[in-house]
């Protein structure tokens, strides 16, 4: 497809850009609109920048919103949470993660990195509304348990999925759960499946106090990122969600290994697990990037929410208010998230065409002096006008197809969980 963006505002010049197929191929005013597809003129009001990547969710926990709240997150998980999703099946997990799509659609957000139950429906999810995903194959280590799957049968399962040709926009990732749910066994059949699809791996790491203490304990005192890269998971296409209970040691092995932090502020400061040091980990050279987390425990999946939660804690975390700067913790949800997806994202030619066209004549954008500073601390999802992922416009003036229909089914499935 060809597509022509007319009189966007870029870097506070009115420009034009030019999409061929999935790449940006022009960017200039007054480029020539014959034989584009399709024209969207943005009237000079309407930014073009890239997109957020959400670098860590469960998309399908839209369905368990709001059903066990201000818990700790060990009773929140065992005596609530995994409880509720036993009731899961395939038919919900592709309702509540289509749920959340059009959630993260919405807010501006082009990419999500999905551990959960089922993949087949996320995939199928994901094809359908045209979003990027990673799709992680989970394993978590319980005896007789279809999750319990070593390499080859993650590669079995992995050739399954791909019976239909995934799309340029979907992966596969190898997604162990956790330190202290993947006997120590399983890891390197983590790593052995991942090198052998060519695949990006994706774990919790180090979320709360109890999980480090409880780690050095098990594992000659190693930290949770110890401990990872004792088996071989710290690599360039790991993703670490969480990284709350860090040290100085854990810091120089991620940002030596080139492993990937994803920040979840929200959750984090929700669930009580603790405050992530970004300044930190920026000084130490770690490849920092924003997730949400499952809306069970956020409760929301809006990136442009995340991203301001995520500059507040940085300077409330370390008591100095130039850190988290803005233009850093957009680079966090944005450009750094879309490196760890494989994406290279900008506006500019031979670019990826993932782009996100915002209202500046909402008030939220008022006044002008800074885009970064409104879209960090002052935007919500209803300036949020068009995204366009790999070429292929996936919302249009606000509007997401078929979000009656997304809102409708899940609701229906959420009647499984309603208490009295």
């Amino acid at each position: 497809m060809t597509l022509l963006i007319k009189n966007a505002v870029v870097d506070g010049k009115c420009t034009d850009i030019s999409v061929s197929g999935n790449k940006i191929t022009a960017v200039g005013p007054g480029l020539p609109d014959a034989g584009a597809e399709k024209i969207i003129d943005c009237g000079g009001h309407l930014a073009a920048t890239v997109p957020f990547y959400n670098t860590h969710t469960h998309s399908a926990m839209t369905l368990l919103r709001g059903y066990a709240d201000d818990l700790p997150l060990f009773t929140w998980l065992n005596e609530h949470i995994w409880p509720a999703e036993a009731k899961l099946d395939p038919h919900d997990i592709y309702a509540g993660t289509r749920l959340g799509i059009l959630e993260m659609i919405k807010s501006g957000c082009c990419y999500f990195n999905e551990m959960y139950f089922h993949p087949a429906e996320t995939i199928r999810a994901a094809k359908e509304m045209g979003i990027r995903a990673d799709v992680g194959l989970i394993h978590i280590s319980l005896p007789g348990s279809p999750l319990d799957k070593n390499a080859e049968q993650l590669l079995e399962e992995a050739e399954r999925l791909r019976t239909d040709p995934l799309p340029e926009t979907v992966r596969l990732a190898i997604a162990p759960h956790a330190v202290y749910t993947v006997r120590e066994g399983a890891m390197r059949d983590m790593v052995r499946a991942a090198e052998a699809l060519g695949a990006p791996i994706h774990i919790h790491c180090s979320e709360t106090q109890r999980e480090v203490e409880d780690c050095r304990r098990e594992h000659d005192g190693l930290s949770p990122v110890a401990y990872l890269h004792s088996k071989g998971l710290l690599r360039p296409d790991t993703v670490l969600a969480h990284c709350v209970c860090l040290d100085g040691r854990d810091r120089e092995l991620i940002a030596s290994t080139g492993a990937v932090i994803s920040h979840c502020p929200v959750s984090n400061l929700k669930l009580c697990s603790g405050m992530f040091d970004f300044p930190a980990a920026q000084s130490a050279g770690c490849k920092v990037t924003i997730g949400t987390d499952g809306a069970a425990s956020n409760n929301a999946l809006s990136m442009v929410e995340e991203v301001k939660f995520a500059a507040l804690l940085a300077k409330i975390r370390s008591g100095d208010p130039t850190a988290g700067k803005d233009r850093d913790m957009l680079e966090c949800a944005t450009v750094n998230g879309a490196r760890s997806a494989g994406v290279d994202a900008g506006i500019a030619p031979g670019k990826t065409a993932d782009i996100l066209l915002v209202e500046l004549n909402d008030s939220r954008m008022v006044g002008d002096y800074s885009f970064t500073a409104n879209l960090v601390y002052s935007a919500d999802s209803s300036v949020m006008h068009t995204l366009i992922c790999g070429g292929r416009v996936i919302m249009e003036n606000h509007r997401v197809p078929g979000e009656e229909e997304i809102i409708a089914e899940a609701r229906e499935c959420c009647g499984k969980f309603r208490r009295g």
